[in-house]
C-alpha cells in the first residue's frame, strides 16, 4: 500500500514527477486547447484574428497617426512580429494564473503532481502560436523578407518566451490560490507590462534613452519578455540591432523567474486541496 503524505518545510523540485505523469499533461494540453474555441463560429481562427486585428490598430494609431518608427521595416509586419511572443506570454500567464482554481474539483479528488496543470495551460497556446506565425510567414513574403543567420535560434528564443511564460504564471498561480484578488489585478498587470515591453515601439528608442541618462542599455532586458520580442524581430526579420546582451540579461532574469516560481509553487502546493 502506498500512503501519499505532505511534505513539510521546503522541498525539492522533483521534475521528474512531471515526467512520470507525462500523459496526463498530454491530456490536459489536449483538453484546454478544445475547450478554448468550444461552441465558437470561428473556432481556431481566433488564434489569427487576434494579433492580427491588433496589428491593424497599431498600425493606424502608433504607425500612421503617431509614427512611433519601426527600425526601418514596415510598421504592419514590425508590430506584429513583437505581438506573436506577445500574444503567446500573456494568454500562457492568464491562463495559467488562473489555472488552479478552475482546476479545484480535479485538485481535490486525485493526486498528481500540481505543476502541471499550470504547465498544461501555457502548452496549450503553442498551438495558437504555430497558427499565428503562419500569417507572419505570408507577410514576410508579401514584403519580401528573408530570414538572416540568427533564425537558427527562433526556437531558443520560443523557449525563453516559454518559461518567462510559465515562472511568472507559477507565481502567480499559487498566489491565486491564496488571494482571489490576484484574477482582478491580473489584467491590469497584463496592460501595463505590454506597455513596457517594446512591442509597439522599437527597443532602440529605449536603448537611447537609457543611454542619455547614463545608464546601459542592456538595462532594457531586466522585462524578459523585452528580451524575447527583440530577439524574435532580430532572428525574423534581421533588424540591425544586435541584441546579445539584452537577450542574455532578459534569458539570466526569465530563469531566475522560473526557478523560483517553481521553489514557491512547490511550498504551497500541499496547502492547494485544503485552500482552493
Amino acid at each position: 500500500m502506498i500512503i501519499l503524505e505532505p511534505s513539510r518545510g521546503w522541498v525539492g523540485l522533483k521534475l521528474q514527477d512531471i515526467w512520470e505523469y507525462r500523459e496526463l499533461l498530454y491530456f490536459l494540453v489536449w483538453r484546454d486547447v478544445k475547450v478554448r474555441y468550444k461552441q465558437t463560429v470561428l473556432g481556431a481562427a481566433w488564434a489569427i484574428l487576434q494579433p492580427f486585428l491588433t496589428m491593424v490598430v497599431f498600425t493606424i494609431f502608433f504607425g500612421k497617426m503617431a509614427k512611433i518608427g519601426s527600425d526601418g521595416l514596415p510598421y504592419p509586419i514590425f508590430s506584429y512580429a513583437g505581438l506573436l511572443p506577445w500574444t503567446f506570454f500573456a494568454q500562457g500567464l492568464t491562463q495559467s494564473s488562473n489555472s488552479l482554481v478552475s482546476s479545484a474539483n480535479l485538485i481535490r479528488k486525485v493526486y498528481f503532481p500540481r505543476l502541471i496543470i499550470p504547465l498544461s495551460s501555457v502548452l496549450a497556446g503553442v498551438v495558437d502560436f504555430l497558427l499565428a506565425f503562419t500569417v507572419l510567414l505570408g507577410m514576410m513574403a508579401w514584403y519580401q523578407l528573408t530570414p538572416s543567420a540568427p533564425i537558427v535560434l527562433f526556437p531558443l528564443l520560443l523557449v525563453l518566451a516559454l518559461i518567462t511564460s510559465v515562472g511568472v504564471g507559477l507565481w502567480f498561480s499559487a498566489l491565486n490560490v491564496q488571494f482571489r484578488d490576484i484574477r482582478y489585478a491580473l489584467p491590469f498587470f497584463v496592460q501595463i507590462w505590454l506597455f513596457l515591453t517594446p512591442v509597439i515601439y522599437p527597443t532602440s528608442r529605449v536603448v537611447s534613452l537609457l543611454e542619455e541618462v547614463g545608464l546601459p542599455g542592456w538595462l532594457v532586458g531586466l522585462n524578459p519578455m523585452a528580451g524575447v520580442v527583440e530577439g524574435f524581430r532580430w532572428s525574423l526579420l534581421g533588424t540591425a540591432t544586435n541584441p546579445a546582451s539584452i537577450l542574455l540579461t532578459s534569458t539570466i532574469v526569465a530563469t531566475s523567474l522560473f526557478v523560483s516560481g517553481v521553489f514557491y509553487f512547490k511550498r504551497l502546493e500541499k496547502t492547494f486541496a485544503d485552500v482552493v
